[in-house]
């Protein structure tokens, strides 16, 4: 699939299959902050001098590449999508990160000091993808009153908290000045 389609701007663009949605569609929607928080995870770790951050944030990058895929699919081309050998989002998949936040916050980390990001340019980049966390962003774009008819796809799974978990900055307030000082002149 080529990212130059030469179709012109109709006002829609296709999901996988070539199914035509509007561009303001809750799919496209979706799928696009997704792809914005992966793409403010990939600075955070291209900054990052700390294994544990690089490799953490890489995991959680490919993870958000199936949920991605799994959004940019209409539902009734599912089933078509998981026989081409794609894979979709699954209850060990968000395990994955549920461990990863429990690892993180066993570090007694808090909030304090969150009101001014940009410590070192790692910790900057964090706090940018923090923000740019899709659920914290979503309510504040759907327009009042709507909301889906029916549950969600993938119901069965926890829900993300509208405010990401500390850890989800992936490595917390400490890690970062820790990262901060031993990068420090």
């Amino acid at each position: 699939m080529s990212i130059v389609t030469k179709t012109g701007d109709s006002g829609s663009t296709a999901l996988m299959y070539n199914r035509r949605v509007p561009k303001s569609h809750p799919q496209v929607e979706a799928y696009g902050a997704v792809d914005e928080l992966n793409a403010a995870l990939g600075l955070a770790r291209a900054t990052a001098t700390d294994d544990f951050i690089r490799n953490h944030l890489l995991a959680i990058q490919k993870d958000l590449v199936i949920l991605m895929g799994e959004l940019a699919t209409a539902a009734e081309d599912l089933p078509r999508y998981q026989k081409d050998g794609y894979s979709l989002v699954t209850p060990d998949l968000t395990a994955k990160l549920e461990v990863l936040v429990k690892e993180i916050e066993a570090q007694k980390i808090t909030y304090q000091g969150w009101a001014t990001p940009g410590g070192t340019l790692n910790s900057a980049a964090l706090d940018v993808a923090r923000t740019t966390w899709p659920p914290r962003r979503t309510p504040r774009l759907r327009p009042p009153g709507l909301r889906p008819a029916s549950k969600p796809r993938n119901h069965h799974l926890p829900q993300p908290p509208l405010r990401p978990p500390l850890a989800f900055c992936p490595m917390g307030r400490k890690r970062r000045i820790a990262e901060a000082l031993t990068t420090a002149d």
